[in-house]
């Protein structure tokens, strides 16, 4: 990276830097820049979506059916005229 880029961060963000040091985070910016440079080759945002699997709701069909016999359910439960007795509220 270049030293007066590097000069002029430092003086943006008020640091009192010597040339050792100017020429140290040269060199460390320049890496980091290299190392994320690998991100260029990353596939756009274009190409996928937030989640690049596809997800699609899967509904089944609903037929109606009926697991226990209602009469069996009467008898089991407490009823008064063929209606099912709820606890009373206060």
């Amino acid at each position: 990276m270049d030293l007066e880029v590097v000069r002029k961060v430092a003086r943006i963000a008020r640091l009192e830097l010597s040339e050792d040091e100017l020429e140290e985070f040269s060199r460390d910016l320049e890496e980091i820049l290299e190392y994320l440079s690998g991100l260029d080759k990353a596939p756009s945002c274009e190409e996928y979506g937030f989640n690049p699997v596809p997800i699609e709701d899967v509904m089944r069909e609903d037929e109606p059916c009926i697991d226990i016999d209602p009469s069996l359910l009467r008898e089991l439960l407490d009823t008064y005229q063929d209606w099912v007795r709820g606890p009373r509220l206060a």
